[in-house]
């Protein structure tokens, strides 16, 4: 009983305990296979004083062949059948009219239970509270915490935007960065000094510089991360510990801009710029990517009046192999491509030459048959030009014919009128 009180349900996926009455007579208790009935799960006798435990009366089932009486195959200890029931008759025949008379009385009971009322009485309960008491229960009462979790949430949210917006437009618009720092600057103290629009295009470098370190640690591009990159977080933070990253307020990045579209206006206007199209833009930008120069030993690039000889060798070399390594993977990926389509569309393209033949025939019949129309066009204005000429000739040949006729018929008429006269003569 202790075991099967500690066990989960079969509901819960649990299994039930095997149920054994063991017997301790000897050294090692032996186990003993439960047969029906159940002798651990038994429950007390009725109180009513019976034979031997039985039901009362008879026992179920019976067997009605031969009027012999099965044993219960588990005795009624909890007392199911009613004390009513113990003188039931043995023969069929009375019992199936026992059956029918029990059928009959419970009928009748419950025909006899009164009538179900569907009466509801709701009572609501009359809660007077004033005002004080109202306000100390919204004191009192507990906020959600899917509530707090949304605002807190929501907060974050706005200080993400507001950071955000005072970060540099490539992290704003998700732009593409360069996986390395790679920017050459020009030494302030050069021979011959530099001029106020070189020294203020240096200033830019470095600041984008700064940038570019910034945005490495804090934004970094995860569909770039590598082992390498990885590696210049270092790099980063000691570039940013000489060269400090400068925040600057809203306002102060609002004029800033404003700055500088007064300033471009300026440009514009001056040297005579208007819309830059897209022929004119990739001819500025070939032309400025061609003073620039990626050394591949040194994996950084730099200007071309600077590099030797044999640095634009290998430079052109790099940038060949580079090509063929695309060309490759691209001719690879569109094999892979054709192959994969020609699976898919297999079915179509034979469905589709066997139409394009279909179709060709068609095509070739409509072409015979525009022909043979043409021809018998062309054969029908010719018949049509030659019919007034035939019926003339026609018309002549038979008028011909007619005064042929006549002149034979005359001439005839006369031979006859002579053949007479010769005979009469004769006579």
């Amino acid at each position: 009983m202790m075991a099967l009180s500690h066990v989960d349900t079969p509901l819960k996926g649990g299994l039930n305990t095997p149920l054994q009455n063991s017997d301790f007579s000897g050294v090692n208790p032996q186990k003993e296979i439960i047969q029906t009935p159940n002798t651990v799960l038994s429950t007390p006798f009725s109180q009513r004083t019976t034979q031997d435990g039985r039901t009362p009366g008879f026992q179920t089932p019976r067997s009605e062949m031969g009027g012999g009486i099965n044993p219960t195959p588990v005795r009624d200890k909890l007392n199911i059948n009613p004390d009513d029931m113990m003188d039931a008759p043995d023969t069929p025949i009375a019992m199936r009219n026992y059956q029918s008379q029990v059928k009959e009385q419970l009928a009748a009971g419950l025909n006899a239970l009164p009538n179900p009322k569907n009466d509801y009485e709701i009572v609501v309960p009359e809660e007077e509270m004033n005002s004080s008491d109202a306000k100390q229960s919204r004191q009192l009462s507990v906020e959600d915490q899917a509530d707090v979790d949304a605002r807190a949430a929501a907060v974050l949210a706005l200080e993400r935007e507001k950071e955000l917006k005072s970060r540099s437009q490539v992290v704003q618009r998700s732009l593409p960065r360069p996986p390395d720092v790679n920017i050459v600057l020009r030494p302030m103290n050069s021979e011959p000094p530099l001029t106020d629009l070189q020294k203020a295009e240096e200033l830019i470098k470095q600041e984008m510089i700064t940038m570019l370190h910034y945005d490495a640690i804090y934004s970094p591009d995860t569909e770039k991360t590598s082992n390498r990159n990885m590696m210049s977080q270092a790099q980063h933070m000691a570039h940013l510990e000489q060269h400090p990253y400068e925040s600057f307020t809203p306002q102060e990045l609002a004029r800033a801009e404003e700055m500088l579209k007064k300033e471009m206006e300026v440009v514009k206007q001056g040297m005579s710029h208007g819309e830059l199209s897209l022929e004119s833009f990739s001819q500025v930008w070939d032309e400025c990517f061609s003073h620039v120069l990626f050394l591949a030993n040194q994996n950084r690039y730099t200007r071309v009046r600077l590099a030797s000889k044999k640095d634009r060798l290998e430079s052109l070399e790099k940038r060949l192999e580079q090509n063929r390594g695309h060309m490759t993977k691209e001719a690879r990926r569109a094999a892979k491509m054709e192959k994969k389509i020609k699976l898919i569309t297999g079915g179509y393209q034979t469905r589709a030459q066997g139409l394009v033949k279909q179709f060709q025939d068609l095509v070739d019949q409509v072409e015979q048959a525009h022909m043979e129309l043409s021809t018998f066009k062309f054969l029908q204005q010719q018949e049509e030009a030659a019919i007034p000429r035939r019926m003339e000739s026609l018309t002549d040949d038979v008028n011909r014919q007619m005064e042929r006729e006549k002149s034979l018929q005359k001439k005839f008429g006369e031979l006859r009128l002579a053949v007479a006269e010769g005979k009469q003569t004769q006579l």
